[in-house]
């Protein structure tokens, strides 16, 4: 591997420091990222995207790893930080700076990436709809994302339990979600209030029949009333209660009981 200076001596070279409005904490552990740029599996010569980069340390992983890196970096002050690791790497790296949710990130690949990112906590989950909600198959080889620990929870969530919800069955409905690996929170610098979890998801064969739009409205109506019986939640949502005496769906129940399945076979009648 190329041999860099280490991290907080850019950092503080550059004179960076996180930025709270932009959901920036950083990681310095070397080994920690390295462990984070190997949960996608050999990515030696594979293309991948990261969004969110910062400084780069989690950039510098994947390089080390043998990745052709296209990093999207709102934050400007972190762009000479990323050419000096772009310049260690020739014709590894590409940076674009710019906001990751305005991007038309399929376009800068001839092949499907891994997409690996500590994403920013105020855009994570915005993004991770956005990617799942593209046309199938996927435009991505798999997602390796960092979440605070509660919304990885809700990810790969199973029916029955607390952090069962919408963003479980989106993430479900189609793909494979698990939760790769804990970052305790003394990992970062500023340390987050909260704990973090790396969740990688690979893409399943999509349902036949069924419009991410028209599940994604279920899915809000049924879970932002998700103390309410369905014939309650879904009034809103047109053809639902029909669709679930179709589907001998018991109207009494609430959101938190219906399988993936059953929500996707709902979606199916209503799409």
């Amino acid at each position: 591997m190329t041999t860099l200076p280490p991290l907080r001596d850019v950092i503080q070279r550059h004179g960076l420091s996180a930025s709270k409005a932009l959901g920036q904490n950083f990681l310095f552990d070397s080994q920690l990222l390295g462990r984070i740029a190997r949960v996608p599996g050999d990515i030696a010569g594979a293309n991948v995207f990261e969004v969110g980069p910062g400084p780069g340390g989690l950039t510098r992983a994947l390089l080390g790893e043998g990745a052709n890196v296209i990093a999207v970096e709102r934050d400007r002050r972190c762009i000479p930080a990323l050419a000096e690791l772009g310049e260690a790497f020739p014709d590894k790296l590409r940076v674009i700076e710019g906001d990751a949710l305005e991007i038309d990130a399929p376009s800068l690949f001839g092949s499907k990436p891994h997409i690996v990112a500590n994403l920013p906590y105020n855009v994570g989950t915005a993004l991770l709809v956005g990617w799942l909600s593209a046309d199938w198959k996927p435009w991505w080889a798999s997602l390796t994302l960092m979440f605070q620990k509660e919304v990885a929870e809700r990810i790969v969530a199973a029916p029955g339990t607390d952090a069962y919800g919408r963003l479980a069955v989106l993430s479900q409905w189609r793909s494979h979600a698990r939760i790769a690996m804990a970052v305790h929170r003394s990992a970062f610098t500023p340390p987050p209030k909260v704990m973090s979890a790396v969740v990688h998801i690979t893409p399943a064969d999509a349902p036949d029949g069924v419009r991410f739009k028209v599940l994604e409205a279920l899915t809000a109506a049924a879970f932002g009333q998700r103390r309410k019986m369905l014939r309650q939640s879904l009034k809103p949502v047109p053809g639902a209660i029909n669709a679930m005496e179709r589907l001998s769906i018991d109207s009494s129940r609430r959101a938190e009981t219906l399988s993936v399945d059953e929500f996707v076979s709902l979606a199916r009648l209503l799409s």
